[in-house]
């Protein structure tokens, strides 16, 4: 059982460190659209 756990976390490592820059993309478009409705509200 401990071993799968820690597999599992090895590849969601290694996914997050292949896919980071796409995170961070998707997070920054997001952010972007928050402080858009934030500031077109005043």
């Amino acid at each position: 059982m401990q071993q799968a756990i820690h597999d599992g976390y090895r590849s969601l490592g290694l996914i997050v460190n292949l896919n980071w820059d796409r995170i961070l993309y998707g997070l920054t478009i997001v952010v972007a659209l928050c402080l858009g409705t934030f500031v077109g509200s005043f």
